[in-house]
């Protein structure tokens, strides 16, 4: 049965929201509510614009409609022994297709394989003048527009409602494997440097508690030859365990205090923070949960060159992201002027400033 189209009940909405200046609080699944600032505004309720629009599993590319669930976009592409490359996590049963793109999550295939925006082809959504524009296409060589789709990747919902995206998938591996070493965390961040310089099929690693985690993905014959030279245990609960990574259900995750999420460069040494750590995409992201204070923990990160989240607050933070240095902070603004001259959307979700 198909699906109803219901963008134009969607854009009629924003055409009174635009005309009352009513800020609109964007929701779809609402499995991804506690990322960022908290959310105001009238809630515009986008889960029902759902259905896979097309798919074409000889093409290599999926178009759904933004609030499909991401399950459902999952087992479409599993019949076809294809998935989304980047891996992304739902944090929850409800987790749609355009609460993912907008969050721009990426699982621990992230390092090897790219993040969700290196997969948007195109887009279509509503911005701020109650206008339906889209960008790019559903095919590498229709790409116009490409960098615009992009910029939705990430942006939750502040430039505009995502409607529909088109996304390249890729073929699913063979087979593979999961091993484990145990060492310390210097010389696991030596380890998977190490392997990033060689020809192996490693599609994630993780340091978690004295113990290194590998995955290796591909054909059966690379599989089995990159094991013979690395060595390791085989860890029987391999795919239950890269699962439980992305969905945050290991039990580093578990706690009370913050956790944060650090995005560094991945040969940065070991920082000068007390906490626990967790460290995935071959150093470049770094889980910290920890007492310190925001300026201290992003002071030591900025020293490094990176930036520090804040994913799950258990405290108030004002700033949840990294504050945008003033030129930066200036062109958000005027992305938001061109996409949302009005400033309904999500207003203040990821910067008080916009």
């Amino acid at each position: 049965m198909a699906v109803k189209d219901i963008s134009k009940e969607i854009q009629q909405k924003v055409e009174q929201a635009r005309a009352s200046k009513t800020p609109l609080n964007i929701s779809g699944g609402n499995s991804k509510r506690f990322y960022g600032r908290e959310p105001v505004g009238e809630v515009l309720d986008v889960s029902e614009h759902k259905g896979v629009i097309n798919y074409e599993p000889t093409e290599l590319v999926i178009t759904a409609r933004a609030g499909t669930s991401l399950i459902e976009v999952e087992q479409v592409l599993a019949a076809e022994n294809q998935m989304l490359a980047f891996e992304p996590p739902a944090f929850g049963k409800s987790a749609t297709i355009g609460g993912t793109i907008a969050c721009n999550f990426s699982g621990p295939r992230r390092a090897f394989s790219g993040a969700a925006r290196d997969y948007v082809l195109g887009s279509s959504i509503i911005n701020g003048k109650a206008e339906q524009l889209h960008f790019g296409g559903e095919v590498m060589k229709n790409v116009a527009g490409y960098d615009v789709s992009r910029l939705m990747c990430g942006a939750m919902g502040t430039l505009g409602v995502l409607l529909a995206v088109s996304i390249k998938v890729l073929p699913k591996p063979e087979v593979e494997t999961t091993l484990v070493y145990e060492m310390s965390s210097e010389r696991s961040l030596k380890k998977v440097h190490q392997l990033a310089r060689q020809s192996l099929p490693v599609s994630a690693t993780c340091f978690d508690d004295s113990t290194l985690t590998i995955r290796l993905s591909g054909t059966e014959g690379a599989v089995k030859s990159a094991h013979q030279l690395l060595g390791g245990d085989i860890s029987s609960s391999g795919l239950d365990y890269w699962k439980q990574l992305k969905e945050h259900e290991l039990s580093y995750f578990n706690g009370d205090n913050d956790l944060w999420r650090l995005s560094l460069a991945s040969n940065t040494p070991i920082l000068n923070l007390e906490g626990k750590y967790l460290y995935e995409w071959n150093g470049a992201q770094r889980w910290l949960i920890s007492e310190d204070n925001d300026e201290k923990i992003r002071k030591e990160v900025a020293q490094h060159a990176g930036h520090a989240v804040c994913f799950r607050q258990h405290g108030k933070h004002e700033d949840v992201f990294q504050p945008l240095e003033t030129d930066l902070l200036e062109i958000h603004r005027q992305l938001k002027i061109a996409f949302d001259p009005d400033s309904i959307f999500n207003p203040g979700r990821m910067y008080a400033e916009i």
